[in-house]
């Protein structure tokens, strides 16, 4: 279906944009004496159609409003335009009618958005008062009915080198009423040459693989209020091996930020992927008898019975003392996997928990160079007979590191040690994951295994010539690369220069090296999510090491530090937040009360709450639930990679995820994080900025709309409410009603 008109005078290319991008249109009925609210409409469904053909993308819009209220509604429908965009020709479908639209400059759109924002006293459209607008009147809106609006536009996508970008603003959570019941975003990509490292810095996307060079994403939500805009980033390069890399710049001369995601790409699907060792080790301890201890024979099955042509295994189980399946890592074959599944069946659940036994009977003798050793630890329970103490532990495990094992534990249930687990993996350079008695332990570990069962590159290494130093990486030691994933490494960078990234590691026991841009820029403001994740990241490796090796006032500092900065609000920063805001206002550096980020915490006089302490209090409990949930949470922090996942962090304690009761409101504008506090929504740079002098802005006054056209108030800033306070150039900027 046809849905849009356009001159072929420029080769069909409709918008021609120079490094901006559309807003999403919504419909404002301005008329105070109608609707109080200029967005009464509720935005029932939104989806999105992209089709990326080598640098043309076609973008097709389908939204459908409700009008909820008894009125007939008069509306307009708004698409603003950006800086630099250069239209052909515009029209759109509005319940199957071609409906033109009128053009306004962004002068005369400036003054359309000052006088609605002047009635409805509705700051959400001054983010976009220096853009033109493409407006069109809608009436009637009928009561308790429908309007559909179909839009398309074409565009040259933004590259730079052989990276490319696409941005389709869903930033909608201020133009609907309600939120909204279906959002979908799909996209298709066709290039002439392979495509690699598709990442999206915003969304969880989901992809599929066409071939290499074609692929297909999709994002899907239901009852949301999107309030960020979908981006997406991918390579296009001849290298079987991909690297796509980001660069923010840090603030004044502080170092700047990077992001690396290497993936090895489909030219890897039909070579016969590194042969490797794997050991199982199963804690079959009394504490596991019934149902965990089947479903863990169930996983132990799956995982043996899908290890690859020649790789050896070997199966080593621990109750009271530990039992080997074979007397040595064995090859993968109809013997080996029939004696497997013998000594699988046998498995029965009794006696304690001897852990020094199994880790002395992991056979590291025969290990070759040429081939990783994974050793996969499942246990749920905590250390019973022989050795029980964690260093000395540690030190057995210790002992064989020299062998480069990968050692990836599984805690089941809540009566474990999670502070031993975490420092195995911790020592091993892996992950650590988690088993509540409500998951199936099956399912969870056979994914797991899937993963990391076909290994294309490992002893992974990243170095960068031109005189560039990398520092603060996370993970700090890459792990291997495996067919069907990809990993992504964020860090801090100095000395600004274009230069090579050494990307060198293990194919098949053969040492690879791959050569690639390193583009590292002193300035950036494009890729302004990186510093966030980046800073999550830190926040998670400072968190464990706490965890795991005690507090230190340095490390305290630099969590609240960053936690202020970024929004990263867990139980554990939230606290941290909350003690170093009273410090402050006992000290005298905070004066009015109004600036305090979290006044808005119910019980605020009292805090830290009971609920809030007992949070923090569990991060260094080695057992337990909440032990288990504070480990997870902060290897989940480790795993982050887009601002999606960073939103499961905003809240003060685990029983209020859900009800809401104390959670924390938390919005990015400006390129910085906002709290709100109850009354007003604060600059997080406000409390340690040492600003030079206050101006007082009364909202939607003559002064206040001057400070926005100057550039002096930040716009996206201003659309945040009606009573802001942020800091800008040494000057504290206080809007307020």
């Amino acid at each position: 279906m046809k849905i849009f008109k356009y001159a072929t005078s420029v080769g069909a290319i409709l918008f021609m944009l120079s490094g901006a991008v559309f807003a999403d249109g919504f419909i404002v009925v301005p008329d105070r004496r109608v609707s109080p609210d200029p967005f009464p409409l509720e935005v029932k469904y939104h989806r999105v159609n992209v089709t990326i053909n080598e640098k043309t993308a076609l973008t097709e819009i389908d939204q459908e409003f409700y009008n909820p209220t008894d009125r007939n509604l008069e509306g307009q429908y708004m698409f603003p335009i950006p800086k630099g965009a250069v239209i052909e020709k515009f029209s759109m479908y509005i319940n199957g009618v071609d409906t033109p639209a009128e053009m306004l400059d962004s002068v005369r759109a400036r003054q359309i958005y000052e006088d609605i924002v002047r009635q409805m006293i509705d700051p959400a459209l001054m983010e976009y008062s220096d853009q033109g607008v493409l407006k069109v009147r809608i009436f009637p809106i009928e009561p308790r009915s429908t309007k559909r609006v179909k839009i398309s536009y074409r565009e040259i996508i933004q590259s730079d080198g052989n990276l490319y970008s696409y941005t389709y603003p869903l930033n909608t959570e201020k133009f609907s009423s309600k939120p909204l019941k279906d959002v979908s975003v799909s996209v298709n990509i066709r290039n002439s040459k392979a495509i690699k490292n598709i990442f999206s810095p915003t969304h969880n996307i989901d992809v599929a693989r066409k071939n290499s060079s074609s692929a297909m994403l999709s994002y899907e939500e239901n009852n949301v209020k999107p309030d960020t805009d979908f981006k997406i980033f991918y390579a296009v390069q001849q290298s079987p091996m991909g690297i796509s890399n980001f660069t923010q710049a840090g603030e004044k001369n502080e170092d700047g930020f990077f992001m690396m995601d290497i993936d090895p790409g489909n030219e890897y699907d039909n070579i016969r992927v590194s042969e490797k060792d794997v050991t199982f080790v199963l804690d079959v301890s009394g504490s596991m008898r019934g149902e965990n201890m089947e479903q863990a024979k169930k996983a132990l099955t799956y995982c043996v019975d899908n290890l690859n042509n020649g790789d050896r295994f070997q199966i080593i189980s621990f109750s009271t003392e530990a039992d080997t399946l074979f007397n040595k890592l064995t090859e993968k074959n109809s013997e080996s996997l029939n004696d497997a599944g013998k000594f699988i069946q046998n498995l029965k659940a009794v006696g304690g928990t001897n852990m020094e036994d199994a880790f002395k009977k992991i056979n590291t003798a025969d290990l070759r160079n040429d081939r990783p050793h994974v050793i996969i630890f499942i246990t749920d329970g905590k250390p019973t007979i022989g050795i029980t103490e964690d260093d000395a532990l540690l030190r057995i495990i210790g002992s064989s590191s020299g062998k480069n094992l990968k050692i990836f534990t599984f805690g089941i249930g809540y009566d474990i040690n999670t502070h031993l687990l975490d420092r195995i993996t911790e020592m091993s350079g892996t992950f650590r994951s988690y088993i509540s008695p409500k998951e199936n332990i099956d399912k969870e570990i056979a994914a797991f295994f899937d993963k990391v069962s076909s290994p294309v590159m490992t002893d992974v290494e990243i170095k960068v010539t031109g005189g560039v130093r990398l520092n603060k990486m996370y993970p700090g030691k890459i792990p291997d690369l495996y067919k069907g994933s990809s990993v992504s490494v964020l860090g801090r960078f100095r000395n600004f220069s274009d230069s090579e990234i050494i990307l060198s590691g293990k194919i098949n026991g053969v040492k690879k090296e791959f050569r690639f841009n390193g583009n590292f820029k002193k300035s950036n403001n494009e890729n302004t999510f990186i510093a966030p994740l980046w800073a999550l990241r830190r926040t998670a490796f400072l968190l464990d090491n706490i965890r795991l090796h005690g507090e230190n006032r340095e490390l305290v500092e630099e969590i609240t530090l960053l936690a202020k900065q970024y929004g990263i609000i867990t139980p554990y920063t939230s606290y941290l937040i909350l003690e170093d805001e009273r410090a402050l206002v006992r000290n005298n550096v905070i004066h009015n009360e109004d600036q305090l980020m979290l006044k808005a915490v119910p019980d605020y006089e009292s805090m830290p709450a009971e609920a809030v302490k007992k949070e923090h209090k569990q991060m260094f409990d080695t057992t337990g639930e909440g032990s288990v949930r504070s480990s997870s949470e902060i290897q989940k922090m480790n795993q982050t990679f887009n601002s999606s996942q960073k939103d499961n962090f905003k809240y003060i304690n685990e029983s209020d995820r859900n009800s809401g009761s104390a959670k924390l409101q938390m919005k990015t504008a400006a390129g910085r994080s906002f709290y709100f506090n109850g009354t007003s929504w604060i600059d997080s740079d406000i409390q340690k900025s040492g600003y030079k002098k206050t101006v007082k802005v009364k909202f939607a006054g003559k002064e206040y709309f001057r400070l926005i056209n100057d550039g002096l108030i930040d716009r996206q800033a201003a659309s945040l409410g009606r009573n802001v306070s942020f800091v800008k150039n040494g000057v504290l900027y206080e809007i307020s009603e």
